[in-house]
């Protein structure tokens, strides 16, 4: 029997698109509707069929699997919890809670994308709105260091260029857009004005605008190689906009400069609020990346590179993060949740995941599962099991069950672990 379900949400990116209808046969997924090329894969390539537990290569039922487990982090000194980025918060509130348990360090996949941008909002705080705002009232949209064309597909559509809001009835038409970038990109050609900026140069670029837009004169005749005739003529379309917002990417973050080129961005929105509204949204990666911040946050009072070995959370970018922490040889165990360390961080943080015992959750195969001691195939969050994530503006979207599979949740692994470690 095939049954339509709408308004389900897609957790591959920070957009969280919740317009998809799914066609659902059985426990499988028959056919995808509204969803972009990357989130049809994610959803038509999901197999639901239930997996044992692995421990040490060998496939165990669930309770020998967490009772290995429980073992590895009973006895580690310096146990880490990773990745988080791509499971419910229900499951991160668990992983919390297993961190202060055990004493434990937790990091999410922030650290390694926009640490730098929480750093910047515990600096000099954040102007910001909702992607509704976005579509229902701005005129001007900047993309500074991103490229939402390749990495958030239905931005476009559904938030920020051609969507009709309240006071944007004629979508496009009603807006102008600027790209700020190092190359052009596929969103600097939909974009009314694309400015180059020398790469690392960013910081001085903003300086420069803030200057600027206080009216104070820029003797030089180019900053970051952009002449200064056009920071000018950018300084002017924001004053004079109804409403603008800038969505900012890793070009920020990754770069020299990191959260000082995000604080200058965060401080010149905030300054621009004088003469007209404006707003900055940070280009969030993974489905729920967003709420494994809020989480971390309103659990510890930080939002990744926490550590509870003092009984305690202590906040420490850099001392632990996750990539510093597995690179300097720290922890002698890891548990990873909904990431792959071992495909995505530099080498010698992922070599060192070889060397020391490390248990898995993730719904799919991975490079990670493959040296990882214990492997649990749980549940999917969004299709055979239901949750809330962030969106990248730091709206809770419901994640809905399509199917019932008999996986249990990370939730459910996690909350086995916790009454299992002592």
């Amino acid at each position: 029997m095939t049954t339509m379900v709408e308004h389900i949400a897609c957790t591959f990116c920070g957009c969280v698109c919740d317009d998809i209808v799914v066609e659902v046969e059985g426990s499988r997924i028959a056919g995808v509707r509204g969803a972009c090329v990357v989130g049809r894969g994610v959803l038509d390539e999901y197999d639901p069929e239930v997996r044992r537990p692995v421990v040490a290569g060998r496939e165990v039922d669930w309770e020998q699997a967490v009772g290995a487990a429980a073992a590895i982090l009973n006895e580690a000194d310096s146990p880490l919890i990773y990745g988080l980025s791509s499971t419910a918060i229900e499951a991160q509130r668990k992983a919390v809670k297993l961190a202060d348990r055990l004493g434990a360090i937790i990091d999410t996949t922030s650290s390694v994308c926009h640490g730098p941008t929480g750093l910047a909002m515990q600096a000099v705080g954040e102007a910001t709105c909702t992607l509704g705002e976005v579509r229902d009232r701005a005129d001007l949209i900047v993309f500074w260091g991103c490229n939402p064309a390749a990495s958030h597909p239905r931005h476009f559509g559904r938030f920020s260029l051609t969507p009709a809001g309240a006071l944007t009835p004629n979508g496009r038409a009603d807006r102008t857009v600027v790209v700020v970038d190092v190359r052009p990109t596929g969103s600097s050609k939909q974009a009314d004005h694309f400015l180059q900026v020398n790469a690392g140069a960013d910081f001085e670029v903003l300086t420069a605008l803030r200057y600027l837009a206080r009216g104070e004169d820029v003797e030089a005749a180019a900053i970051g190689g952009i002449p200064v005739s056009q920071l000018r003529d950018l300084v002017r379309t924001m004053k004079a906009c109804r409403y603008g917002v800038v969505f900012m990417g890793m070009g920020l973050t990754m770069s020299r400069g990191r959260h000082l080129n995000v604080g200058e961005l965060f401080s010149l929105v905030a300054e621009l609020n004088t003469y007209t509204r404006f707003s900055v949204i940070p280009m969030r990666g993974h489905g729920n990346v967003a709420g494994a911040d809020q989480v971390l946050t309103w659990s510890s009072g930080y939002p990744f590179a926490v550590s509870f070995a003092r009984g305690y959370p202590q906040f420490g970018p850099g001392e632990f993060s996750a990539v510093d922490v597995l690179a300097r040889g720290e922890a002698d165990a890891a548990l990873i949740v909904a990431s792959d360390p071992v495909a995505h961080l530099p080498r010698a943080a992922a070599e060192h995941l070889e060397h020391i015992p490390t248990i898995l959750l993730d719904p799919t195969p991975s490079l990670t599962a493959s040296i990882a001691q214990v492997v649990f195939p749980t549940a999917s969050y969004g299709l055979d099991a239901a949750g809330t994530a962030y969106r990248m503006d730091n709206v809770p979207i419901p994640l809905h069950r399509l199917f019932a599979s008999g996986r249990p949740t990370d939730e459910e692994i996690l909350d086995r672990i916790i009454e299992a470690v002592t």
